[in-house]
This record gives structure tokens, C-alpha cells and sequence, in this order.
């Protein structure tokens, strides 16, 4: 019997861990250590580029002798990474009766305001394995390709939640989507715990904000539970799935609930080394104090804690979605530079 962290997480607590954009040592290492399944954003290419260049080199140069638009080539490259990892994840996919095994992939992140484009992607990236899943923010556009790609039954990660009411929007668009076709494809609603709190730490520090630091922390985690509560209390078909951690503890705050969080292979290796304990935070209540601190001074926070503070129309704009889309664009841009590059080199060679 496995003695090690996560597994006893998986013993003891309906709680599940995914692994996010692992290089090819840590995929195995993640499913030895008890990862169920796996994340990547646009982020993954350029990971890949520092740590296994001699994997993804390959893959470029193959993709550019297929296409001259460089946009078509970095979709390409993205696909292609991204089957070494649909197809070790298959056998968990298989043996779990499709419970198990999923990759998610996120679409070019430059494109997210636009539905069809997203709706596009998500179809031709279907044809990588069963086990795929597709990556959507929930924002206006991004619920659009939500509800075509639901009617389609595709399984659904839908990332960039910050808020309250986006997870109500995703969740009651998912219903209708089921009343109207019968199709009930496994949705996991993806809380960004760490940017959320990396935002409200710089916007903070930005303007001069003055707040406990030890207040702060509570802050992504007090979201997330509250999504977490609301998701039981409605009986919503979904799953809270949380991203975006920059600690351990991001992972920790939410073990005992059914819940699942997916981690960088630091994180898990850091939680595995320190033998840490299980133990169910779940249901921790934000102390009253701090939680009113939080909605006082920080109406970011209350925008995401409170439900009916944010339209769904202004999704997109609001700041912590802005801070990981710019992330998710950085990534992807240094994807695309290294293609031109590849390409230059290659014809002067020529």
C-alpha cells in the first residue's frame, strides 16, 4: 500500500490531486505519487523550451515544414507536446471508466474573446484522445463556446474563475445545457486560488493598500470555499477543481472537501517530502474579523465573494482574469518568437 501523501489524501478524504504542464520525468513521478489527471495552459510549450528543448525542438521544426503561418505552427507544436501526455494519462482514463486520465488543453489565449475560434480548437484538439479535455475561461465568449461544446457532451474544464458569480453563470448555463440535450459532461469549475491572491498582493502593495499580510492570505481560499459551498448547496453537476496555486497551501485548504486541485510537481514533491499530515480545512470558516477586513478594504475581493457584484459581460475585464491571460499570453508569445526563429534559421540555412 502507497504510504505517500496524496495517496493517503485519496484514502482519507474524497479530495483528488492533478498534476499541472509536467515535463516528461514528472509524469510519471505525478501518477506514482497519486495524480489522477492533468492540467496545461499556453504556458506549456514555453516551459518545455527551457527544460526539454530536445523534446520540443523536434516537434517545431516538424510543424513549420507543415505549415508557413506561424500561428497554425504554434497550434500544431501545442498539440503534438500535448500527446505524449494524452496518451500516458489514457490508461487512467480507460481503467476509471472515464472518471480518471483527463489533459486538459487550452486555445490560444490571444483569442479567448472570441467563441468560435475557441469552439474551433476545442473540436480539432478532440481528435488527440478520448481523455482530452477542453480549457475554457468563463467569460462572456468563453460561455458562448461553453454551452456549443456541453451541447457536444466534450468533457469541460472551464478555468479563470475568481468569482462567485461566475461560477453561478457556468454551473446554471451547464444546467440548462443538460434539461435541453440529456448530455451531462463531467465540468470541473476551475477556482484560481494563488493569482487571486498574487492580484490583491500587488494591487496592495501597488497602491499603498494597508492590510495585515497574514489577512491577505485568507483571501483566495475564502472564494474558493464559498464556491465550494454553493456548488453543495445547489447541487450543481460539477466539480471544484483549484488552479493557480503558488503554495502548498493552496492544495492543503481544500483537502477533506470533494474537491480536486491541480499543482506544479514542486508543490507535490514539497508536500510529499514533508510528510505532511492530512488534514481536513475544507470547512474552515474565514474568521469574521478578517473576512470583513477583506470586504471593506478591498472591493476586488468583494466583487469575487459577493454573489450579483459582477455581470457576466464584465468577466473578461476584471483584474485577476486580466493578470493570468496576460500570463498565459507571455507564455505563448515566447512560443511564437522561438518559431520565427527556428524558421529564420532554417531558411538562411537552406
Amino acid at each position: 500500500m502507497s504510504t505517500g501523501y496524496f495517496h493517503r489524501v485519496t484514502r482519507e478524504t474524497p479530495t483528488r490531486f492533478w498534476i499541472n504542464n509536467p515535463s516528461e520525468s514528472e509524469i510519471d513521478l505525478a501518477i506514482e505519487a497519486g495524480a489522477i489527471s492533468c492540467t496545461t495552459n499556453p504556458t506549456y510549450c514555453a516551459k518545455l523550451l527551457k527544460v526539454e528543448p530536445d523534446f520540443i525542438t523536434p516537434i517545431i521544426y516538424r510543424a513549420i515544414a507543415e505549415s508557413t503561418d506561424d500561428d497554425t505552427v504554434a497550434d500544431r507544436v501545442c498539440m503534438d507536446a500535448t500527446k505524449r501526455l494524452i496518451h500516458r494519462f489514457l490508461p487512467l482514463y480507460e481503467e476509471s471508466g472515464g472518471t480518471q486520465g483527463f489533459v486538459t488543453i487550452q486555445s490560444d489565449p490571444r483569442k479567448d474573446e472570441d467563441a468560435d475560434e475557441i469552439i474551433s480548437a476545442s473540436l480539432r484538439y478532440r481528435a488527440l484522445g478520448p481523455n482530452f479535455m477542453t480549457k475554457i475561461p468563463v467569460t462572456e465568449a468563453g460561455l458562448k463556446a461553453i454551452r456549443t461544446l456541453a451541447e457536444e457532451n466534450l468533457p469541460l474544464c472551464a478555468t479563470e474563475v475568481f468569482s462567485i458569480d461566475q461560477t453561478i453563470a457556468l454551473c446554471e448555463l451547464c444546467k440548462e445545457v443538460a434539461q435541453k440535450t440529456g448530455h451531462h459532461p463531467p465540468v470541473y469549475v476551475t477556482h484560481i486560488t494563488g493569482i487571486f491572491d498574487e492580484y490583491l498582493a500587488k494591487l496592495v502593495s501597488r497602491e499603498g493598500i494597508e492590510i495585515p499580510a497574514e489577512t491577505l492570505e485568507w483571501a483566495g481560499s475564502a472564494v474558493g470555499r464559498k464556491e465550494y459551498r454553493l456548488l453543495q448547496k445547489r447541487g450543481y453537476a460539477a466539480t471544484l477543481l483549484g488552479g493557480g496555486a503558488r503554495t502548498t497551501r493552496h492544495f492543503t485548504d481544500f483537502v477533506g472537501g470533494d474537491v480536486h486541485i491541480t499543482i506544479n510537481w514542486s508543490a507535490a514533491q514539497e508536500l510529499i517530502e514533508a510528510e505532511s499530515r492530512v488534514v481536513s480545512r475544507i470547512g474552515v470558516e474565514t474568521p469574521s474579523p478578517i473576512l470583513q477586513t477583506l470586504l471593506d478594504t478591498l472591493p476586488d475581493f468583494r466583487t469575487a465573494y459577493e454573489e450579483g457584484a459582477m455581470p457576466v459581460e464584465a468577466f473578461a475585464d476584471y483584474g485577476p482574469v486580466q493578470l493570468f491571460r496576460n500570463n498565459f499570453i507571455a507564455g505563448y508569445e515566447r512560443l511564437l518568437s522561438e518559431i520565427a526563429v527556428r524558421r529564420k534559421a532554417q531558411t538562411n540555412s537552406a
